[in-house]
């Protein structure tokens, strides 16, 4: 049984692949990395997130030199159009992913609700 809804998973997996929500994402990041100064800023972006939900999920304190600095630079990533449209394109997709998560989870709910 459990072979199957991996096998159902993977296939779910290739289908988010050719959904326009997906395709515009990656059309987007295609553009974002001709641009490199954009790009690098991008990712140095992605970095700072990351380290600080690492630091939240353990349960650290975030300094405000790092809250400081994450604004600086989200105020620099918000100036890139490559950036806003890639992160618009990344809202559409993920909007389908967290709908996607309820129709997944909706077994283990349901079975909490009664």
């Amino acid at each position: 049984m459990a072979v199957k809804v991996y096998d159902i998973a993977n296939q779910l997996e290739g289908e988010l692949r050719k959904t326009d929500e997906f395709l515009a994402l990656e059309s987007a990041y295609t553009e974002l990395k001709k641009n490199q100064k954009a790009y690098d800023l991008f990712k140095n972006f992605q970095q700072i997130n990351m380290k600080l939900q690492q630091k939240q999920m353990q349960g650290e304190n975030l300094e405000d030199s790092e809250i400081d600095e994450a604004k600086k630079l989200a105020d620099k990533v918000g100036k890139f159009k490559e950036i806003q449209t890639l992160m618009e394109k990344e809202k559409g997709l993920s909007q389908i992913m967290e709908d996607l998560n309820g129709i997944i989870t909706k077994p283990v709910q349901e079975l909490y609700a009664n």
